[in-house]
């Protein structure tokens, strides 16, 4: 057979897999679109929760308010730095950690400066006073014991907030026997205070010192306690020093205050009738004694 009459060869078709590629592509962004759509247009896109722990001071709504966030807000629109800013700018908030669970749940941990001390308001109601110097009003009930009091400090004096913060630098164990602590300034001291202990014993010493001196207080006391000290005045300042109460003169005091309740409540006494130039005549008068009639004689007979 010649090659001229040979079969030619025919051609080889063209893949068409660049083409359906291409198409597929298409689609599954063009389906991905859709479903990015119906997400955010649904629930799952919205805060459902917002769960806040740690406030035990400070009301739950509060902190909401300050977070800015409602539940029905975008989740995804919303920062967590920005939540923990706004939140952190409550007096009583220390520091807030804001972490998202998904689906639409928000996160707020919250923790508060500590509570140091205790204090009754111009109005009479009882406040806790925390490490910052903030004051929180308290719910009706009686002072827990855990904690001293403050009292004779006013609101703006500028040792009481240095005292509230060195209170809270202090465990609590360290605080347990301290009952109330009162300013008591000197030219010397400018800081000086005053505490009262549940054991009956009153603790001079100044802010400055107060960290390092109420880690010595409780072995102090117990050592004059085992000499049989139970009460009396303890200095702890450059030395630390036990004195004993100032005796009171129980029979002194009485006769002071009987006296000016006589003076205050007796009448003036009213002059007696048998006074005479001045001199009381406490003596009675003699009656003169009536002299015998003499006797008639009979004339004689």
């Amino acid at each position: 057979m010649s090659e001229d009459r040979k079969v030619p060869a025919l051609p080889n078709p063209k893949p068409r897999a660049r083409t359906n590629r291409k198409l597929l592509g298409f689609l599954f962004v063009f389906f991905i679109t859709v479903l990015v759509i119906l997400f955010f247009q649904s629930s799952l896109s919205r805060i459902s929760a917002i769960q806040i722990e740690g406030n035990e001071l400070l009301a739950s709504d509060a902190i909401g308010q300050a977070a800015q966030i409602v539940a029905g807000d975008r989740f995804f629109a919303v920062s967590s730095q920005a939540i923990e800013k706004r939140v952190a700018t409550l007096p009583i908030v220390k520091s807030a950690n804001v972490t998202k669970h998904f689906p639409g749940i928000i996160h707020i941990a919250v923790q508060e400066y500590p509570k140091v001390a205790f204090q009754m308001g111009a109005d009479g109601t009882k406040e806790a006073v925390l490490s910052d110097g903030a004051v929180v009003k308290l719910s009706s009930g009686s002072f827990p014991l855990d904690m001293p009091i403050l009292s004779g400090w006013s609101d703006n004096d500028p040792y009481k907030a240095a005292l509230c913060k060195v209170l809270g630098e202090i465990p609590a164990s360290s605080l347990a026997d301290i009952s109330e602590i009162k300013p008591d300034p000197s030219d010397s001291y400018p800081d000086k205070i005053k505490l009262y202990t549940r054991s009956q014993f009153e603790v001079y010493t100044t802010i400055a010192y107060l960290p390092d001196k109420i880690e010595n207080l409780p072995a102090y006391i117990a050592s004059l306690q085992e000499d049989h000290i139970t009460n009396g005045i303890i200095k702890m300042l450059e030395v630390d020093n036990h004195a004993p109460f100032e005796p009171i003169d129980e029979h002194k005091s009485e006769t002071n205050s009987l006296t000016n309740q006589k003076s205050s409540s007796s009448p003036s006494p009213s002059p007696s009738p048998n006074k005479e130039n001045g001199k009381a005549g406490n003596k009675q008068t003699a009656k003169p004694t009536p002299k015998p009639t003499p006797k008639e004689t009979a004339p004689p007979s």
